[in-house]
């Protein structure tokens, strides 16, 4: 039987996000509420400028005192969609003090603060639920946290922010520069004016300190992750992948360490073959590929950002924390008893590509050799193209540390033939 009083739902944010939400709680609301058991209702709407025309939201449900809105005590659960870090993170624990749940989209905060917004959630008895704060409309966090609760996780490797892929998958499909695919990025609204938070790898780097977090049941925060933006990328790369069988992407990297006593998170440009299914990922969509001991090897494929897919993912955490609600019962908090520690980037062990400006002249690989032999870097294979006096030479090493690549290439560059080192990237995927 449908209880008749409704769950009151407090909405931070109206933008892009929250408007699609306050849209969707209106025009599904009978679907809702069966799904639910009771009624949802939107109590109130916080919002920076009230002037703004909002079509389908009641006006006097707006305010600019996202305070007092959480603070009501009749509020069932809290829509965070304004994102940063303040006011965000008081208005959450705020709404934890005063009885309420909270369903989340901030990846930024989760990365910085999950620990403690977690902590404040159970010691009030409340949920925190974000699986729009990963991959937009992507069901990846519950099954992470829940389907695959039972499993023992690996890897999660994928394509966690739209903007970067669909620049990459432009500079690779029409040969573009980097310059040339932002600004038709930024022109069809797939890049923001300042493009900085997804270019320099900030945004995928939130995603992956959560995702760590998640699958390997301990906490990362955002300085654990390594990170690395795409913004010298260039066509030259491209071509060089090209002549691999392979492509270039920008991934957010968790990996369990071989002898599982720790774990590693990191955003960079990489190379992956184009038989991995990562590989066909185009545009602005996102994918995740999960590698577990039981389930073996899973994808998560779909639009990862933009109003509706992300208000899809809001929704869905919604209706779990009601349906908790009616119940009695929270959900899954936080799995953080591994503990295990979070290594540096130098420990990363993975394949590389460096190509190099040489001179064109007798014993010059030898010597380029030589260097990779003493830093126990091993080679695979070889590529020297010279003309003029220059060369180029690319080298593609078998699996190295991080730290002996780097000591591999300051010592090349002291080298009299190598007139520079061109560019340096990291082979995933195989």
């Amino acid at each position: 039987m449908m209880r008749t009083r409704p769950l009151k739902v407090a909405l931070l944010g109206c933008g892009v996000v929250g408007s699609e939400v306050a849209r969707i709680m209106t025009t599904h609301a009978d679907d809702l509420a069966a799904r639910i058991g009771a009624p949802v209702e939107l109590a109130g709407v916080a919002v920076r400028r009230p002037s703004k025309v909002r079509a389908g939201i009641d006006p006097s449900l707006v305010t600019t005192d996202a305070t007092a809105l959480v603070k009501r005590g009749d509020i069932d659960v809290v829509v965070e969609v304004i994102g940063g870090i303040e006011p965000a993170r008081t208005l959450i624990t705020t709404a934890f003090e005063h009885g309420a749940s909270v369903v989340s989209a901030n990846k930024a905060l989760l990365a910085q603060d999950g620990a403690a917004l977690h902590a404040a959630a159970q010691q009030h008895g409340e949920d925190l639920y974000y699986e729009a704060a990963v991959a937009g409309a992507i069901p990846l966090i519950r099954p992470l946290r829940e389907s695959l609760a039972g499993d023992k996780i690996n890897r999660v490797m994928g394509i966690v922010n739209g903007t970067t892929n669909f620049i990459l998958d432009k500079m690779d499909s029409t040969g573009a520069g980097y310059q040339e695919a932002l600004d038709e990025a930024t022109a069809l609204g797939y890049a923001e004016a300042d493009p900085t938070a997804d270019v320099e790898g900030f945004d995928a780097a939130a995603k992956a300190a959560i995702l760590a977090g998640i699958a390997f049941h301990t906490r990362v925060r955002l300085d654990d992750v390594y990170r690395e933006g795409m913004t010298e990328v260039t066509s030259a790369d491209f071509a060089s992948a090209k002549e691999m069988g392979c492509t270039i992407k920008l991934l957010a990297i968790c990996e369990r360490a071989a002898d599982g006593g720790s774990v590693t998170a990191r955003v960079h440009p990489a190379m992956i073959p184009l038989t991995h299914p990562l590989a066909s990922v185009r545009g602005a969509y996102n994918a995740v590929f999960v590698e577990s001991d039981a389930a073996g090897q899973l994808m998560f494929y779909g639009p990862g950002a933009g109003g509706a897919p992300t208000a899809s993912a809001v929704l869905g955490d919604l209706v779990a924390v009601c349906r908790n609600r009616l119940s009695g019962a929270t959900g899954p908090g936080e799995s953080a008893y591994a503990a295990l520690p979070v290594s540096p980037m130098g420990d990363v062990v993975t394949r590389y590509h460096i190509s190099l400006d040489v001179a064109d002249k007798p014993g010059v690989l030898a010597q380029v050799a030589t260097v990779f032999a003493e830093h126990g870097v091993s080679i695979d294979t070889v590529r020297q193209q010279g003309k003029d006096g220059e060369a180029s030479l690319v080298v593609v090493t078998h699996r190295a540390s991080d730290a002996a690549l780097s000591g591999t290439v300051e010592a090349l560059r002291k080298l009299d033939t190598v007139r520079g080192v061109a560019s340096i990237m990291r082979v995933e995927g195989e």
